[in-house]
């Protein structure tokens, strides 16, 4: 299989952004997205910048899969460095940042390293598999059992990153894992501007649909603008042919990445971000970065969606449980006004209540105990009060019993 028609990257500004602030290569055996941070100054600059000292790597030859992986993971850490410095050189970028996700083919094996919640998948025999994990805070509330994956798709603070490479960190904690591969595999990269709009489920069926890797991120990238993600959307593609090579025709560079990068003209192309941590006009959900004090903001936030949505359960359980209790005791009460002559066994008794019980709960108590003995009554009326006979008020009762009483001294 042509390994032309296998390995495809392709970037797209998305339906609300200004510009494009993610970035995407495909090369001979190098693969990564950038995704930089949206409501920080510069994102297109960070992921420009991360591509290119991941990049400069592309053509290195690698004596081992753990050579391959210490360079990459250098590569990525390097680029937090360039960042630094271009903010030291340009302070006007101070607060830019942005994920890496990246990954280097070395015969059957391939290593990644990772940071942000960008995402690599494994597409092995028709299966979708994420491989990488997200580093957000929604992602550390699922971890911990405190929300849902489904309440993280739709959660306020989805956006916040807590791993990013930038200006703040020149050491960063990156991912990093060496798996194997296998002819047939397919690696899919993407930003955040894919995975957060258009589900595992659509993902997969595109690539089950679709064998060139073109013609699936093209549809990928598609899926994601029907789905109105405001967001870049990049979608890098690594397909593995019957000779373990996945290569493109050509390297592939697309997004900021792609285009010149002149810092004297960076900072007129940035909207204007409402505050540290805000997102510019026309600039979509944008990514931010948990810093210590913003973190601790928005746990508290968390702390108090969590405690309002136990508040509004509770409500919702208690207007139903109030109905229940209020039948209940109604009918308890009704339950009480009514009498029945019946039996204990031995005697005639007037009982206060309904025969029967609810819930271990008896209906209804001795009211009179009468000296009238059930044997000494005929056959027919022994039937009758062994089965209960109602009565609409205590004052029934007594003239029933009496009738009764006449009958047995007949007897």
């Amino acid at each position: 299989m042509d390994a032309r028609v296998l390995t495809a990257a392709v970037s797209h500004v998305g339906l609300i952004r200004a510009s494009n602030q993610d970035s995407g290569y495909a090369g001979t055996h190098l693969f990564m997205v950038a995704d930089g941070m949206g409501g920080h100054a510069g994102g297109d600059v960070a992921s420009s910048l991360a591509t290119q000292a991941v990049t400069a790597v592309a053509d290195e030859r690698f004596d081992s899969i753990t050579v391959a992986q210490e360079t990459l993971v250098e590569a990525v850490k390097n680029s937090a460095q360039e960042l630094s410095d271009a903010v030291r050189s340009h302070p006007d970028l101070q607060g830019m940042g942005t994920t890496v996700s990246a990954l280097i083919r070395y015969d059957d094996k391939v290593v990644i390293a990772h940071i942000g919640d960008s995402r690599i998948y494994l597409f092995r025999k028709k299966k979708l598999e994420q491989i990488t994990t997200d580093h957000t805070f929604v992602q550390k509330l699922v971890e911990t059992g405190r929300i849902t994956a489904e309440e993280a798709i739709v959660h306020p603070r989805r956006n916040v990153l807590m791993r990013v490479l930038g200006d703040f960190d020149t050491n960063p904690d990156v991912d990093t894992v060496i798996l194997e591969t296998e002819p047939g595999d397919r690696w899919v990269l993407c930003s955040d501007g894919l995975c957060g709009y258009v589900s595992d489920d659509a993902v997969s069926q595109i690539l089950r649909e679709t064998t060139d890797a073109a013609e699936a991120s093209a549809l990928l990238v598609e899926a994601a603008l029907d789905r109105g993600a405001p967001d870049n959307v990049t979608v890098v593609i690594a397909g593995v042919n019957e000779t373990n090579v996945s290569a493109a025709s050509r390297p592939i560079l697309v997004g900021a990445a792609a285009e010149p990068l002149i810092f004297d003209t960076v900072t007129k192309r940035i909207p204007a971000i409402g505050g540290r941590f805000g997102s510019g006009t026309g600039l979509g959900e944008a990514e931010t970065f948990a810093t210590p004090d913003f973190l601790e903001t928005i746990i508290a936030e968390d702390k108090e969606r969590a405690s309002r949505r136990r508040r509004r359960w509770a409500a919702y359980l208690a207007i139903p449980i109030t109905l229940i209790a209020g039948f209940a005791l109604w009918g308890y009460f009704w339950t009480q006004s009514q009498f029945y002559v019946g039996s204990d066994g031995n005697t005639v008794v007037i009982y206060r209540g309904v025969a029967g019980e609810v819930a271990g709960l008896n209906l209804n108590s001795v009211e009179q105990d009468t000296d009238i003995r059930v044997t000494q009554l005929p056959q027919y009326l022994q039937h009758a009060v062994e089965n209960n006979i109602p009565v609409g008020s205590y004052n029934a009762a007594l003239e029933v019993v009496s009738r009764i009483r006449n009958v047995s001294a007949t007897q």
